[in-house]
């Protein structure tokens, strides 16, 4: 894969991102091209350039780690809420405007309430915790991927105000990272330009210059948006392709298979930081799947492809609410079908990546079935291949073995007693036996919970 350049694995993993945001599909790339037209008009230098388009491409690293939170502390649906919530320009009747409407919008009025009691008691503290969780979290994982700390610290300062009002350092003016101020900025043109146009998103940052915006940023944005190419592109079905054309070529890194390792291990850490309950999921369903590969022969080169897909394979979840993945009751049949999504949503962010396709088809698979009673394709053992049937096996144990909103963790008796019921229907024969003896010779990596 060492012919794959890192703006199209970046590019295309960003799909990822606009998911836990609740973003129309591209948020990330459309900022891309705002921002880095911004940052040509404002003379940044090539080397400046690479790391503002990976700013942009990732700003979002951290969104997944604060989703629950903000499930629990509002009564609401994550992905409506941060939609929504990058409408917010910070005024107070804005402000209270959106808490009303987004608090405890399926709750009873006494639970709705004294939820509201206490954001409006606490809303500040409320405020600084989600974002600093966010900020914190996203820079870590840019450090992760082994981006520069001038790329961390954009994705770190994504929220500051150029007036000194933001979070979560509360810094202010040229303090503030220029790949920072430049991606905020892209952020609001392009959520407002997808719902009311060029016109209203011009007219919207124009009227934070000098409280959440740097005017000479604002002035280079004014510059590059009087080019009706600029927003033909910007609203262009092919922005994907032109995207991957604005990198400098200069700087670009190579790829070897370690640092596909740590791009697999980092966006599994984003999946499974969007619940408490999925936290080390991916991470655990990628050595039992490596276990297992081994132990039923599959090469080590192979192995190691496999294992990336086992850590990516709920990457789709990122699409689905919190109020549905933390929700400690049965699933309603229209929760059960959101859910489901999420593995259709793993196949087209990895299908993106033209190198990842057979890993795409594998990873989004792993709840599909052997009596084609599975989903989302609803195929039979003869399409299911052995990959696949590893990736299920090692996430069906993790599954069980792990907590879960509704009930706590279980055995590993009672765990292989349970999924015994579903061999030869939903669980690979040969995996189970595979599965059951390494626990035996290995126990180390099968602890009891």
């Amino acid at each position: 894969m060492q012919h794959l350049k890192l703006s199209e694995l970046m590019s295309s993993l960003s799909y990822a991102l606009d998911l836990t945001e609740g973003q129309p599909q591209g948020h990330c790339i459309r900022c891309c091209w705002i921002g880095m037209n911004i940052g040509q008009q404002i003379g940044l230098t090539k080397e400046h350039l690479w790391q503002l388009y990976y700013v942009l491409l990732l700003k979002d690293l951290g969104c997944s780690s604060n989703a629950s939170r903000i499930c629990e502390l509002y009564l609401t649906d994550d992905l409506a809420f941060k939609r929504d919530f990058k409408w917010v320009d910070g005024s107070l009747p804005q402000v209270l405007r959106f808490v009303l409407r987004h608090t405890g919008t399926t709750a009873g009025i006494i639970s709705r309430f004294k939820t509201l009691s206490d954001i409006f008691a606490n809303g500040d503290a409320i405020a600084q915790e989600l974002i600093q969780t966010r900020c914190t979290r996203g820079a870590d994982i840019a450090r992760r991927l082994r981006f520069d700390e001038p790329v961390a610290q954009g994705i770190h300062s994504l929220d500051e105000h150029w007036d000194g009002h933001g979070r979560p350092e509360a810094l202010m003016g040229d303090k503030i990272p220029i790949y920072a101020r430049i991606a905020l900025l892209s952020q609001v043109v392009d959520v407002v330009n997808c719902s009311e146009g060029a016109e209203a998103a011009l007219a919207e940052v124009l009227s934070r210059s000098g409280t959440w915006f740097d005017p000479e940023v604002i002035d280079a944005f004014v510059s590059v948006a009087g080019s009706t190419d600029f927003w033909k592109t910007l609203n262009s079905t092919n922005i994907d392709k032109i995207i991957l054309g604005l990198e400098p070529g200069e700087f670009e890194k190579e790829l070897d298979e370690d640092f596909f390792d740590d791009v697999a291990e980092a966006f599994g850490q984003v999946v499974d930081a969007k619940s408490p309950y999925t936290s080390g999921h991916s991470a655990r369903v990628g050595l039992y799947t490596s276990l297992l590969a081994e132990d039923l022969g599959v090469s080590h080169e192979r192995q190691r492809w496999l294992k990336r897909g086992a850590l990516l394979h709920d990457v789709g979840k990122l699409g689905v609410s919190n109020s549905i993945l933390d929700k400690p009751g049965k699933l309603t049949n229209e929760e059960y079908e959101a859910v489901k999504l999420h593995s259709v949503y793993t196949g087209k962010i990895l299908e993106r990546v033209h190198a990842f396709g057979e890993l795409a088809r594998v990873a989004s698979a792993h709840h599909e079935r052997l009596d084609g009673k599975g989903y989302p394709l609803g195929i039979m053992a003869n399409e299911i291949v052995l990959e696949t049937r590893i990736i299920t096996t090692a996430d069906i144990f993790d599954a069980i073995t792990a907590e879960r909103p509704y009930r706590g963790a279980l055995p590993i008796e009672k765990t292989l007693s349970i999924m015994s019921e579903s061999v030869g229907t939903a669980i690979d024969p040969d995996c189970f036996e595979s599965l059951k003896s390494l626990i035996i010779r290995h126990p180390e990596f099968f602890p009891n919970p």
